[in-house]
């Protein structure tokens, strides 16, 4: 099902050292980051505060990687425009922060960005019914968004298989050349990204998993291993 879809390995810089963020930047790139995961959180829809475009446009500075904002935040529109100058390759954020989700996914386009949809545990995949033709990327969070070091939420492998099939079957009916990337954010590591990938993802976000071990190719690289012993099984 998705042997012939790229994985993609997404550090999330949340679970980073900041006293010393740009090393950790270049490390992790150096390790074979494919895009680098900002997490932008507002103490309003999610209980934690972070980082903001400032953040954004130093990461920007010293990476050519490309740099994956995760907009966790209310009246998303207005930070959209912040975030694409200070270099946002790809921004997602989540429907129920949007007034009129087909407007704010317009404002991600119009500022020269792909988009995403952040769906969380409790949030149904119908938000997807009516815009496949207009994103790039459909973000599971498989654990409640606000923390990084969060356990992985076994139910979210449902969801997971129910957003492969959708791509799928709009893929394969619209005969599109573009690829929607199935992302999962929350909880993966090494022990369950091979479960997450054969459920249908493509594209892994992880944090502590990365940023807290000894040596971050070696993990990046076992990762990859676990993936394509999933692929292999197909």
């Amino acid at each position: 099902m998705i042997i012939n879809k790229p994985a993609l390995i997404t550090p999330s810089i949340l679970s980073a050292n900041f006293a010393k963020l740009g090393e950790e930047i270049k490390q992790v790139t150096n390790a074979g980051a494919d895009w680098i995961h900002i997490d932008v959180m507002d103490n309003h829809y999610v209980p934690n505060l972070t980082i903001g475009p400032m953040i954004c446009k130093t990461v920007r500075a010293i990476t050519t990687t490309p740099l994956d904002v995760h907009l966790m935040v209310e009246n998303v529109d207005s930070l959209i425009p912040e975030f694409a100058k200070s270099g946002a390759d790809i921004i997602t954020f989540h429907p129920e922060t949007s007034k009129h989700i087909d407007r704010t996914i317009s404002l991600i386009k119009e500022s020269k960005c792909k988009a995403g949809i952040a769906l969380n545990p409790t949030t149904g995949l119908h938000y997807l019914d009516y815009v496949m033709d207009k994103i790039d990327v459909i973000l599971i969070m498989s654990v409640n968004p606000g923390f990084g070091g969060q356990t992985f939420l076994p139910i979210s492998i449902s969801k997971i298989i129910e957003a492969r099939r959708k791509i799928d079957i709009w893929e394969n009916n619209t005969k599109t050349k573009k690829s929607i990337i199935l992302q999962v954010d929350g909880g993966v590591n090494v022990n369950n990204i091979s479960k997450i990938r054969s459920a249908g993802a493509n594209a892994f976000v992880s944090g502590s998993a990365i940023f807290e071990s000894i040596n971050y190719k070696e993990t990046i690289d076992t990762m990859r291993t676990e993936i394509t012993k999933s692929d292999n099984l197909k």
